[in-house]
């Protein structure tokens, strides 16, 4: 079973940045289109950003102009960086493939708080 693990989160004031990394287990970055998911309290977890094999890359419409994904293949790792960080981006961070074929991680928690 692939292992996906998250991590780059933290605190951070409103306006700032931070850079999440996801590493697999195994080599799955080439193969499959990858996601960047959150769930804030009490909410779904939803899709922030996607990148497919081919690199085309989606992102929800909260996200857009202020959060990169990108993929390493050789590495197995995909970033995410975010700029501009409002207290909206609170949540737990995930990585998995779009759709979700593996276990979820543990993810990576993200405060956005003065």
């Amino acid at each position: 079973q692939v292992q996906l693990v998250e991590s780059g989160g933290g605190l951070v004031q409103p306006g700032g940045s931070l850079r999440l990394s996801c590493a697999a287990s195994e080599t799955i970055f080439s193969f499959y289109a990858m996601g960047w998911y959150r769930r804030a309290l009490g909410k779904e977890r939803d899709l922030v950003a996607e990148i497919t094999p081919g690199g085309r890359i989606n992102y929800a419409d909260s996200v857009k102009g202020r959060f990169t994904i990108s993929r390493d293949n050789a590495k197995n790792t995909m970033l995410l960086q975010m700029n501009s960080l409002t207290p909206e981006d609170t949540a737990v961070y995930y990585c998995n493939t779009h759709p979700d074929l593996y276990s979820w991680g543990q993810g990576t928690q993200v405060t956005v708080s003065s």
